[in-house]
């Protein structure tokens, strides 16, 4: 299959990554209000290493996590995309859907929009039937965004992670799905 290079919402641009994203990705991730969510903030190598890696799934599967860019000014704000989950849980394997986003850019509908097309791709372009999100419990805004893009949460489904130590507040993880005939009911809703 080909790689899924760009795509498209009303607003965004999700595109490959440029070797010119690294100084506002690295700021992104060494936000601590960005990452209070996860283990910890990134350094500008840790998120170099990220990128690479994010380029190495899509050299692998033909998509992945997509730099954000706002077609109005040409910014880079973030990611959002598809990437396979990366260690074994009961929902694995399975293709997840995330994203980060700088703070400034919060509160506009920019995470949900991406969200929606990157579902838009996993349905469509990828031909997925199922796609799974999660976060900490605590991470009310990502489960808000889970929930404005139609995914469903799996109460059965909420496990610890497990490459957190069993202690960390971060630990327990809410799980969301969404499959395609969820999917095609959200689109005719």
């Amino acid at each position: 299959m080909n790689p899924i290079l760009e795509l498209e919402s009303a607003r965004l641009l999700l595109r490959q990554w440029h070797d010119d994203d690294l100084p506002e990705f690295a700021a992104l991730c060494a936000d601590p209000q960005v990452m209070r969510y996860f283990p910890a903030p990134l350094s500008r190598l840790e998120t170099a290493a990220l990128i690479g890696r994010i380029r190495g799934h899509f050299a692998e599967y033909g998509f992945g996590l997509w730099a954000l860019e706002r077609k109005d000014t040409g910014a880079f704000i973030g990611l959002t995309g598809l990437l396979h989950v990366g260690f074994d849980a009961p929902f694995t394997p399975a293709v997840e859907i995330g994203w980060r986003l700088a703070r400034r850019h919060w509160g506009l509908g920019f995470a949900s929009e991406a969200a929606w097309t990157c579902l838009r791709c996993a349905f469509g372009q990828l031909g997925l039937e199922e796609v799974v999100s999660f976060t900490s419990q605590s991470n009310l805004p990502s489960q808000k965004v889970m929930q404005a893009i139609g995914m469903q949460r799996d109460l059965g489904g909420d496990f610890d992670h497990p490459r957190l130590p069993a202690d960390h507040p971060l630990t327990p993880h809410v799980l969301y799905r969404i499959d395609r005939a969820q999917w095609l009911e959200t689109l005719r809703g």
